[in-house]
């Protein structure tokens, strides 16, 4: 049985078609179904699906042969126990420092809200900077407007969240895009099998890039 850990949402909506070009299609319709493990049209292959941030850990644990995840939570993950041999272009977004539109820097160690924490230690390090990291789940935007941060770091897409709370982007860190993630002993013990399924994302994603 070969298994594929996918998150709902945005990875998952661009995932299925990519899949579904090596024959790979749910029997269910995941965004509706309540089930955690959804067979597919080949008897061999199910998806699991899972929390976005937990998708590196079911495949570097071996639960999942295979999974999709964004390159924003492989840098947070940054474990060993995986192969990152494709990216899939899809769900692209950018990872990035924000703060309120015109504020000046402020004086002494800067206040930085994220979930991003590993990353935001190793940016602000690489930078020699000393900064305190206050960690959140969500609602990023709030916390510059109250008090809480003086930045934030958080993915941005058109960025339209970030204006309508009164902030603005400032520093990329990352370009970030879904990327195809292998298990290291599962690319071992099945290797042409897993390698297959590869080489016919990698051409769709070719073709696609040169549509």
């Amino acid at each position: 049985m070969l298994t594929i850990a996918l998150s709902k949402g945005r990875i998952l909506n661009d995932t299925l078609p990519l899949l579904a070009a090596a024959g790979i299609v749910p029997t269910e319709d995941p965004d509706k179904s309540r089930k955690l493990i959804i067979p597919t049209s080949l008897d061999d292959v199910r998806l699991l699906i899972v929390r976005a941030t937990d998708v590196p850990t079911y495949v570097e644990q071996g639960a999942a042969d295979l999974g999709v995840a964004g390159k924003d939570v492989l840098m947070e993950h940054s474990g060993q126990g995986l192969y990152e041999p494709l990216d899939l272009q899809i769900a692209k977004c950018r990872l990035m420092t924000a703060g309120a539109v015109d504020a000046p820097e402020p004086r002494g160690r800067l206040k930085v809200a994220t979930k991003f924490v590993n990353i935001a230690k190793r940016y602000y390090a690489e930078q020699g900077r000393q900064v305190d990291i206050i960690k959140l789940y969500g609602s990023m935007e709030l916390a510059p407007l109250v008090g809480l941060a003086d930045k934030i770091i958080d993915v941005v897409d058109t960025g339209n969240t970030l204006r309508a709370n009164g902030l603005e982007p400032q520093e990329l860190i990352a370009h970030v895009s879904s990327r195809l993630i292998v298990n290291k002993a599962s690319m071992k013990m099945q290797h042409a099998r897993i390698q297959a399924l590869i080489d016919v994302l990698r051409a769709t994603v070719e073709e696609r890039h040169q549509a």
